[in-house]
């Protein structure tokens, strides 16, 4: 079984897929991790603060093949970033697509409005952003953006409305 996880930054991608590998025994692959390697490594003139499409552009058919590499040995693996297009499936055949879960979180705007605070507190609850521009403004927007892109592909979405709990069960 392969899960992507997407969403908006910040809206707890690292940390569902940290406990997924906890509760399943799953690997996890970062895309963020995957990014950084590619980049200091030397493979890409991109960087951490390019555009989201220019990355996605570069990122996502890497990804994309490993996916379908992991399928092909029958192995699991939880994939999450923000790098994964509400458009994905569209890349991959019904053969590979029976193995995939998809999960695009989403926070509300009164959610985000009313707990901003607490998603600028756990921020680094799994990884130590070292420089965080989270601003309310931003996460409005990306969370907005995630939206209408789910909706416009069709793409599965958990919403993050009153309550912060997201429970996945395989």
């Amino acid at each position: 079984m392969i899960i992507l996880i997407t969403g908006a930054s910040h809206t707890g991608k690292t940390q569902l897929a940290q406990r997924l590998l906890k509760k399943y025994n799953y690997p996890y692959l970062s895309i963020d991790h995957l990014k950084m390697g590619l980049i200091r490594s030397g493979n890409t003139d991109l960087t951490p603060l390019s555009d989201d499409n220019d990355l996605t552009n570069y990122l996502w058919p890497i990804v994309r093949e490993m996916v379908k590499t992991a399928i092909e040995n029958e192995q699991n693996l939880i994939v999450e970033g923000c790098y994964i297009p509400a458009d994905w499936a569209k890349d991959f055949e019904m053969s590979y697509l029976k193995h995939i879960k998809y999960y695009c979180l989403v926070m509300s705007e009164s959610y985000i409005k009313n707990h901003f605070d607490d998603i600028k507190k756990y921020a680094c609850v799994i990884e130590n952003r070292i420089d965080d521009y989270c601003t309310l403004e931003g996460v409005l927007q990306d969370n907005a953006q995630a939206l209408k892109q789910c909706k416009k592909y069709n793409a599965n979405y958990i919403l993050i409305d009153k309550k912060y709990e997201i429970e996945i069960d395989l």
